[in-house]
């Protein structure tokens, strides 16, 4: 499970060759006890071995080299530089081994300059295999751009979430519903990784909580969560499960109202007999982005997506190329709720040292070349697990190196705004029967009236009702709640003009299918003065087709009104028009004309008064009746 901990895997060098530098017996026979704990990974036996041969013999070349080799592998940066210099003062061209363990640690230690120049000497004096090749020049491309990040940091002051969400244990990888008001988190303790969670209350966190007994097991770890937008649906990983497909496996589980249902692994073709974990949804429900060794990486993890298909089954996984991939490794991804923006930790890309943090927009279909978030949000060390509100602005990650209550402790800090993606806002409410006011389970569906794209869809809760859905802004949306029995619930959002939006609250009355009944469709739309229909009509018109197919005996009537704009002749003549534009798209559709009829009341059927524009616009409107069902 150590991969759900992101935890970075170096590949280390030793020096361990014949010893020449010394004719003390006793420094010898320390120095081969030595390379023998070491062989053990004994390295604390192995140092107070290699103190005692320089205590014999204080030129003893070879022990300072493996000395600074240990105290590299313990991150003791510091120790290992005074044990490098010591051997490059006895003699210089003793070995290019003890440039690139200087440059290392010197990296480490974020003297960038110097480092730089003794990974370039190594190059020059060295004979470096191909895939230590491309590590030094990695070291070195790092030094150059953690110079220029220094010179030009971004803002950044992490808050701690405090200890109503932070123990003294492990606390990383958060995932946060759309609103901002329901956090889950993996936590870390003696008896494994689980989950727990916690709500907030205005800017307060309540005391976390075990998510799940049904999720969370005393036998395996789960870890390496993410939510979907209304937090009802959970997809995360458990590492070793009997009847699992590799070493770590994708799951999920739905929220029915009350409880978590079983975990169900997500199987073929997302799941592969290699490793799959740290998943990310986004907020449409339909593409799911994950980690893999899979074959066909570019390194040794790359980050992959997978489409939900209109069957239901998930598509094979895609490698998201090289503008994301590289040789090296790259986990944790987070797709934006604004659908287009990605965040992932990568240790391939320039950066300051390890895993940072890097994000990717969306253009034209395509993922941009990767961009460092900056420093000093990334560091020397590893960064990793950034989630974003969906407003852009407040980021989530965990730290080791803040100072927390625990070893990682979950932070939160306002995103510099270059790095910010785009801004969403979310719509909030309850679906209920408006004769009995019975809370209702039904589908939300929200589309881009622009290219009829499904950004969002999913169920209300069973037991309240509640829905929660989220609004990129810079589109119009087509709001729809649907159920069996039930005429479906027409609504719009306006956002296209709108680079930021508050919440929206709505609660939506479901009306039984009965003859007599009717509804406004509020995404049928038509040039001023015209019966030409747009096409941001489109969506709502295929979702009267789609109503129209699920009750076949449905007879409807299409009506249209206006205002009192003009007069009452021309109004009539331009309601029934519009209203026959409805129903001519409407029988391409479905091939029964007579289930159809379409009729024009011009201005005589006012829903508010015509004295202002609010009015006017109400009463310009397509209505959709049960004529017979």
């Amino acid at each position: 499970m150590k991969r759900l901990l992101l935890l970075f895997c170096v590949s280390f060098t030793f020096f361990h060759t014949l010893a020449q530098s010394t004719n003390s017996k006793k420094a010898l026979q320390a120095y081969e006890t030595a390379q023998q704990h070491i062989g053990g990974k004994e390295y604390t036996q192995a140092l107070n071995e290699l103190y005692k041969a320089i205590q014999e013999d204080p030129g003893f070349i070879e022990a300072y080299q493996v000395l600074g080799d240990i105290f590299r592998i313990q991150e003791n940066h510091v120790n290992a530089v005074t044990n490098y210099r010591k051997v490059l003062e006895i003699k210089p061209d003793f070995s290019a081994r003890t440039r690139y363990g200087l440059g290392v640690s010197l990296f480490h230690l974020e003297k960038y300059a110097e480092a730089k120049e003794q990974l370039k000497k190594f190059l020059q004096d060295g004979n470096p295999g191909s895939q230590e090749l491309a590590r030094v020049k990695k070291y070195i491309a790092n030094c150059g751009f953690a110079e220029t990040a220094i010179k030009s940091p971004v803002a950044f002051e992490p808050v701690n979430l405090g200890e109503t969400v932070n123990s003294i244990h492990d606390e990383y990888l958060p995932a946060i519903t759309v609103d901002g008001s329901t956090l889950v988190f993996t936590r870390k303790t003696q008896q494994g990784e689980d989950f727990y969670t916690s709500s907030r209350s205005d800017s307060t966190w309540s005391r976390a909580v075990f998510l799940s007994e049904v999720i969370n097991t005393p036998v395996y770890n789960e870890g390496a969560e993410a939510l979907s937008a209304d937090g009802r649906t959970i997809y995360f990983t458990i590492c070793a499960k009997p009847g699992g497909m590799g070493s770590c496996d994708i799951y999920y589980s739905r929220f029915n109202g009350s409880q978590w249902s079983a975990p169900l692994n997500l199987g073929h073709p997302v799941n592969s007999p290699a490793w799959e974990s740290q998943p990310s949804l986004s907020p449409d429900g339909r593409t799911l982005y994950f980690a893999s060794n899979r074959a066909g990486t570019l390194g040794g993890i790359d980050l992959w997506k997978s489409v939900l298909q209109e069957d239901g089954s998930w598509s094979k996984p895609v490698n998201l190329g090289p503008h994301i991939n590289t040789p090296w490794e790259e986990q944790s991804p987070f797709i934006h709720p604004d659908n287009k923006t990605l965040y992932f930790t990568s240790e391939g890309w320039p950066g300051m040292g390890g895993k940072d943090i890097f994000f990717s927009r969306k253009k034209d279909g395509e993922w941009q070349k990767a961009e460092n978030i900056g420093y000093p949000i990334n560091t020397v060390k590893d960064e990793s697990s950034l989630i974003i509100s969906a407003g852009g602005k407040t980021a989530y990650f965990a730290s080791n190196s803040l100072k927390g209550l625990g070893a990682y402790d979950l932070y939160t800090f306002e995103m510099p705004p270059e790095a910010r993606p785009g801004f969403v806002s979310y719509v909030k409410g309850l679906i209920y029967d408006e004769a009995t006011n019975a809370k209702l389970s039904a589908r939300v569906q929200l589309i881009n009236t622009a290219n009829k794209e499904i950004v969002f869809e999913s169920g209300s809760n069973e037991l309240t009702g509640e829905f929660l859905a989220s609004l990129p802004a810079g589109n119009n949306y087509a709001f729809n709640v649907s159920k069996p029995g039930y005429l479906f619930y027409s609504g719009s959002f306006f956002l296209e003009d709108l680079s930021a939006s508050d919440p929206f609250r709505l609660d939506v009355p479901l009306k039984k299918i009965a003859k007599g009944e009717k509804i406004v469709l509020q995404n049928v739309f038509f040039e001023t003065d015209s019966y030409k229909l747009k096409p941001e009509s489109y969506a709502e018109l295929d979702k009267i087709i789609e109503f129209m197919k699920q009750n076949p005996r449905v007879v409807i009537e299409l009506s249209g009104h206006t205002d009192d704009v003009g007069t009452g002749e021309h109004n009539q003549q331009l309601s029934e028009n519009r209203a026959k534009a409805a129903y001519a798209y409407l029988v391409r559709g479905i091939l029964q004309p007579e289930r159809f009829v379409y009729k024009g009341y011009g201005e005589s059927q006012p829903l508010a008064e015509n004295t202002t524009e609010e009015g006017r616009a109400k009463n310009r409107r397509t209505e959709l009746k049960i004529v017979s069902e």
